[in-house]
């Protein structure tokens, strides 16, 4: 189950790179998840659920600028990645295994990232212009996440 988990974190973080850790650290920080024997512990320290909540707020911002580039250039892409491995490797080390975790991490960020392009574009198309779309992203990525960090 908390493998799933992983691979679900990793789509949201594919959608939006920095909620999906600002999500992991609120739920070590608040002891959701143990992460306090392992090399991510850092993530429940007390200032990390507010630095990443500070990045996912500057990130929905800058989401909405007409020069933000795409979610599928490398370096986007490749933060989508990173950002999936690390929420899955948490979420995987309450499973047992950090590794796996990572995997699955970032195989739904993969997911998150084009699945999410694509149906931002057919929603953007439906409704004609692209921030209702982008809205709607931003808050299935936020329920989402909530909802991920709130099962195990």
């Amino acid at each position: 189950m908390l493998y799933l988990l992983a691979v679900l974190i990793g789509v949201v973080a594919g959608l939006r790179a920095m909620t999906a850790p600002a999500a992991i650290a609120w739920a070590a920080h608040l002891g959701w998840i143990d992460l306090s024997a392992s090399p991510l512990a850092f993530m429940g320290y007390a200032w990390t659920p507010w630095i990443f909540t500070a990045l996912a707020l500057v990130e929905f911002v800058t989401d909405q600028l007409p020069t933000t580039p795409s979610r599928t250039v490398p370096p986007q892409f490749g933060a989508r990645l990173i950002s999936g491995a690390l929420c899955g490797a948490c979420l995987g080390v309450a499973g047992g295994s950090l590794l796996i975790g990572a995997v699955a991490g970032a195989i739904g960020a993969a997911i998150g990232t084009l699945g999410g392009r694509s149906a931002r574009g057919r929603l953007a198309e439906l409704f004609g212009k692209d921030r209702p779309a982008a809205l709607i992203e931003d808050a299935v990525s936020v329920i989402g996440a909530l909802v991920i960090v709130m099962v195990p």
